[in-house]
């Protein structure tokens, strides 16, 4: 079952080199979310399957997620593909980057500017009061996606069975956004597609990026990024359903989990050994961090030590270890 939920407000911009620092990237295509509405549930029933809320990372959409999801339906899960606004099924195409001409999208207005972390917790929330009428829920984020768990996390603890940060950003007191985590020394060897940057950051306010650039040094680079172990067909795959903007507001929004909320949601975190663009290390102090403002609610970890950021070719490890958490 897939669904979204439409909720807009604006939010403030950031500069050129932090939004480049604050990439999470992850795959996406063409979502097969539908609408959800937003009406609460007190407590989370313990009946009926459990419901995945999967959460897309940035440049991405709910349908990253097919592979995942597919195996877990088959395991006898619910699964909900969310879709943040303006992504996947609601994708805002500039149709300058259609025709390819990189002088008008470097101007080209973007609906996607007005939106920040409010929105994407509040998308996700609303799917989670929902879900959480039929069954538990566990929610699941990856890359930039780890910013809406903590959020969400938050905000409705109760409704939640288990929360997941796969590859994810976790926010702490220290580093309180996605940009702090990126710019924090543990991801120094990171990669940054700076060339492929379009137009200013700050006057766009989105991140807008060319994946359908031509140059064999730049499709080498963003390989490098998201899915270095891939075969070249995989990789095209992935570039084919990757989406222009995000907003840049979202690198720069607050996440940081509250110990008595946020904290008390059991926990695990897949950590992946290859990654290039959330650096082992950082996934590491993320998790030290969060367990260190919550002695009494450590990560269970999961490493998958030969994972590029898009994680494993091969999705039903992935799908096995989301599936214990159901127990």
């Amino acid at each position: 079952m897939f669904m979204t939920d439409d909720t807009i407000e604006k939010r403030q911009g950031a500069t050129r080199r932090t939004a480049l620092r604050g990439l999470g990237l992850a795959v996406g295509g063409v979502a097969l979310a539908t609408g959800l509405g937003t009406s609460s549930a007190a407590a989370v029933p313990r009946r009926g399957p459990t419901t995945y809320v999967l959460v897309h990372g940035t440049h991405s959409a709910g349908a990253f997620w097919m592979p995942v999801a597919r195996e877990l339906v088959l395991r006898g899960h619910r699964v909900v593909m969310v879709d943040q606004p303006w992504h996947g099924a609601e994708a805002f195409v500039a149709e300058s980057y259609q025709r390819q001409d990189l002088t008008a999208m470097a101007v080209e207005p973007s609906p996607l500017k007005d939106l920040g972390l409010d929105d994407y917790q509040a998308r996700v929330t609303g799917i989670v009061r929902q879900a959480a009428h039929n069954g538990p829920v566990v929610l699941v984020g990856h890359s930039l996606g780890g910013v809406s768990v903590s959020r969400v996390g938050d905000a409705v603890p109760h409704l939640l069975h288990h929360i997941c940060y796969m590859a994810a950003f976790c926010p702490s007191r220290v580093l309180p956004t996605a940009d702090a985590c990126t710019a924090a020394p543990e991801n120094a060897n990171a990669v940054s597609p700076v060339e492929l940057t379009v137009g200013d950051p700050h006057r766009l306010g989105v991140l807008r990026l060319n994946f359908r650039t031509r140059s064999s040094g730049e499709l080498a680079l963003l390989k490098e990024m998201i899915c270095a172990d891939y075969p070249d067909a995989g990789f095209r795959r992935i570039l084919a359903g990757m989406q222009t903007d995000e907003p840049v507001a979202a690198y720069a929004g607050r996440a940081v989990g509250r110990a008595g909320s946020w904290g008390r949601v059991p926990r695990t975190y897949l950590r992946f050994g290859r990654d290039r663009t959330i650096a082992t290390a950082l996934q590491d102090r993320m998790i030290a961090e969060a367990d260190a403002s919550t002695p009494g609610n450590s990560f269970r970890v999961h490493d998958f030590p030969g994972a590029s950021h898009v994680g494993p070719l091969d999705p039903a490890p992935v799908a096995h270890v989301l599936h214990s958490l159901a127990g």
